[in-house]
């Protein structure tokens, strides 16, 4: 994705490697040096930017190591060069996938490098949404086709006379500039460069009570803090995001999947098991990842919090 808030990986494993912004990591060249150790008791994780799938991560390191004795590691590496990592061995698996089907095709399907481990039980979707105090105010806000009426509302310095749809990272999965332009709307992307920039600026413009528009996606826990109302874009259909640049159709709900390297799925034994097992629920997800950007716990305290809160969840991951 999106999706992605925390500075670095920092306490999510032993060793992180830090990247620049998602898209910039070449994961040919960086790597744990646990990945795929055969007959080592260890795992490699990949983990993303936001902080969702921080949550996961957390959750899983601290089950692998504190209930299968296993070590655990974590690289921090974006949407599309974690395939090639994960393909290579260099990572052991991915926990938290938005949707990459020319990736899913080539190593899934053809390589046989990759294969799936199921759903992580959360569904998320992107959409474009307006803070639910001007969509209250301005009920029309919220049909697609009412946006230009309020284009200089939304206009801010970095938007160049228009209204502003604020993004995160160019690098997560985004139609809005093939939106705008298809849709003919008054507005240009701005991208405030990563999920924590963009909450900074959602929170600055909801405690002065202004207007927004911001790309934004479910399961994600400032909408506890900050209610937002969906834009209603033109509906999605199967196949209506197939050509990037012709993109007119909201983005889908998408079930988040898990996917293992091959050799770590026929080899990996209880940890292997145990990812494949790892399934919860968006409110679990999002109950840990206010933990960590709102509470400021570590990933590991937020994930020992939730851990002993939730035994009779977690025991049914374990392997037989």
């Amino acid at each position: 994705m999106r999706l992605p808030i925390i500075a670095g990986a920092a306490g999510l494993g032993l060793l992180a490697v830090a990247v620049t912004g998602c898209g910039a990591a070449d994961m040919t060249k960086q790597a744990s040096p646990y990945a795929a150790a055969q007959g080592a008791r260890t795992v490699t994780l990949s983990t993303q930017s936001w902080v969702g799938a921080q949550a996961n991560v957390a959750v899983a390191q601290y089950l692998l190591e504190h209930e299968l004795g296993y070590r655990v590691d974590t690289v921090q590496v974006d949407e599309v060069p974690a395939w090639d990592a994960l393909s290579q061995g260099r990572v052991d698996a991915i926990l938290e996938d938005w949707g990459h089907p020319d990736q899913e095709k080539r190593y899934v399907d053809d390589k046989k490098t990759i294969v799936r481990g199921g759903d992580l039980g959360v569904t998320g979707h992107i959409g474009w949404f307006v803070p639910t105090y001007f969509a209250e105010a301005h009920p029309d806000v919220t049909d697609w086709k009412n946006l230009d009426k309020y284009a200089d509302r939304l206009r801010t310095p970095e938007s160049g006379g228009k209204g502003q749809l604020l993004d995160g990272s160019p690098s997560y999965v985004t139609n809005d500039k093939a939106l705008v332009k298809n849709l003919d709307l008054d507005y240009q992307v701005v991208f405030a460069g990563s999920e924590a920039a963009q909450i900074t600026q959602i929170k600055q413009f909801a405690k002065e009570k202004k207007p927004f528009l911001t790309y934004w996606y479910k399961p994600q826990w400032l909408f506890q803090k900050v209610p937002m109302t969906e834009v209603k874009l033109p509906a999605y259909k199967e196949g209506c995001d197939a050509e990037p640049d012709k993109v007119a159709c909201a983005y889908p709900h998408t079930p988040l999947q898990k996917f293992l390297n091959s050799g770590f799925e026929r080899n990996g034994g209880k940890a292997a098991a145990f990812l494949k097992n790892f399934r919860w629920t968006t409110e679990a997800q999002n109950d840990v990842s206010l933990m960590i950007a709102e509470e400021k716990l570590s990933p590991r305290e937020a994930a020992k919090k939730w851990v002993e809160a939730n035994e009779s969840t977690w025991k049914a991951w374990l392997p037989k």
